[in-house]
């Protein structure tokens, strides 16, 4: 058969596109598709792939700030023609729509946050923003047209869902049952190592860690203000968004922040905390699993995908909102308590590449039968 592999955009470093590179694992033929592909704002191993983009992708400046081009994506979008048998599309709000002549396996890490989740996805009314603004004018048209591009996929093959609370968003936007099939991790204890310099001094110690997007939804700053009212305790951010200016204006001295990371200098970064904060409301719970790959357990916002990444007790513990307040509580409760790394190392194999790659390739031979 001829299988492609079909995603939103390739500009950033995040879960979605560490799925993407284990889907071209299960499917080493498949040419990708996309609307944008930054190489150097991605993962390096894309360079290894066969990728063919929209013509939006002619205009640098977008491949960079891939939001300012959403007026741009419905159509982008449409000029993406595969001819495949099986499309795997991994999205969140625009690979479902690419036109293809065969049939689709969706893998949807939630119908897109900027039309269903909007205030939740700016961090406020969607007024207060320019952004705001421009969803506002636009929502309408974008309603229709993901709304038509889901139901024709569905029409043509199976719908995953990354996670249970995934699965009932589909089921609201959409109409339609979809399949729980989680994301796997792709870290591992084996996997190079590289210090990072900035942190060495305080690696023998350990220090807390919250690796997210700078993104409003992700609070961020309320990690980072549980820990201002902590000073005995350290903590790590990692990550890169519009909120990195302001964080870094006002960081506490017991607060660092880094970005820009390769994945031998993240991988030691993980192996030196002591714990991972998790304060969003995530579509699936990513970073759990790739800590607890080095057995270091998990505090997280109780909700989400967490729901389905952390076994409570066992692997991490949760509290109830995303709050400063809430996230110092936390962090004080859990101070000193002993963990059983090998138990957490046993729960992350679960969600292990070996099982995410048989079940694409499960429903791919499914639709082959049919």
């Amino acid at each position: 058969m001829r299988i492609a592999i079909a995603h939103d955009y390739l500009t950033q470093r995040g879960g979605a596109e560490r799925v993407v590179l284990v889907m071209a694992k299960a499917f080493p033929d498949a040419t990708i598709y996309t609307t944008l592909y930054d190489p150097d704002g991605t993962y390096p191993e894309f360079a290894e792939r066969e990728i063919v983009t929209s013509p939006l992708n002619k205009v640098g400046f977008l491949r960079q700030r891939h939001r300012y081009a959403l007026p741009l994506l419905p159509w982008a979008a449409g000029t993406l023609r595969i001819d495949a048998d099986v499309v795997v599309v991994s999205t969140s709000g625009w690979a479902h729509g690419f036109p293809t002549s065969g049939h689709r396996v969706v893998y949807c890490y939630s119908p897109a946050r900027w039309l269903y989740l909007t205030a939740s996805y700016l961090g406020g009314p969607w007024w207060r923003s320019p952004t705001g603004w421009m969803l506002g004018v636009l929502r309408p048209f974008l309603l229709r047209w993901d709304r038509r591009r889901a139901l024709k996929a569905h029409e043509s093959g199976p719908y995953l869902a990354i996670s249970r609370v995934v699965e009932k968003r589909i089921q609201q936007a959409y109409g339609f049952e979809s399949k729980v099939v989680p994301a796997p991790h792709s870290a591992s204890a084996a996997a190079p190592q590289a210090p990072v310099t900035d942190l060495e001094d305080w690696a023998p110690g350990g220090y807390h860690l919250l690796v997210s997007r700078l993104l409003p939804y992700k609070n961020v700053t309320a990690a980072v203000e549980a820990f201002r009212t902590l000073p005995g305790q350290r903590l790590v951010v990692v990550g890169r968004g519009p909120l990195w200016d302001q964080l870094k204006a006002n960081l506490p001295p017991n607060v660092r922040m880094l970005q820009g990371l390769t994945d031998a200098q993240l991988a030691w970064v993980y192996a030196h905390c002591t714990l991972l904060v998790a304060p969003s409301f995530e579509d699936f719970g990513l970073t759990p699993l790739e800590a607890g790959v080095y057995g270091k357990p998990t505090l997280a916002l109780r909700g989400g995908g967490y729901l389905d990444t952390i076994a409570e007790g066992r692997t991490g513990e949760f509290f109830e909102e995303p709050t400063a307040a809430a996230i110092a509580a936390a962090v004080i409760a859990n101070a000193g308590k002993t963990w059983d790394p090998d138990a957490i190392t046993a729960h992350v194999e679960t969600f292990s590449e070996r099982h995410f790659i048989a079940e694409l390739q499960a429903q791919v031979a499914q639709l082959a039968g049919d």
